[in-house]
């Protein structure tokens, strides 16, 4: 049976700006609407962010794409089977700004869809 392959070292959170701007204000991000409804903050990994930006956030400008160090969140970081059984990144509790390796604007393209940066 073939060994299971490593959890990402960086996940991703896709945000509208003003979201962000209000966890950096408080020194925590707390989570989004979507978030607080599901009981956990969403993240994607590299490979999946871009579909998750597509479906969930189509044609929205003004978001943020935040850069998460993984392994200094713990235990309240879980693996779970989400979308087509895919394993997404979930987080059971707030996020600490100091696990956040980066933030990034995440602007829409003319074709509508969101340019992301260099996610390697």
């Amino acid at each position: 049976m073939p060994e299971p392959s490593p959890a990402p070292a960086i996940i991703f959170k896709i945000c509208p700006a003003a979201l962000w701007a209000q966890a950096e204000a408080e020194g925590v991000f707390s989570g989004a609407p979507v978030d607080h409804a599901d009981g956990y903050i969403h993240f994607s990994t590299a490979a999946q962010a871009q579909e998750t930006a597509a479906r969930h956030f189509k044609g929205a400008g003004d978001l943020k794409l935040v850069a998460v160090a993984a392994e200094t969140l713990g235990a309240a970081l879980r693996w779970e089977p989400s979308r087509g059984g895919a394993l997404f990144p979930h987080l059971y509790g707030p996020l600490p700004l100091t696990a956040v390796l980066w933030v990034k604007d995440l602007p829409l393209g003319p074709d509508g869809t969101h340019i992301f940066p260099d996610l390697g």
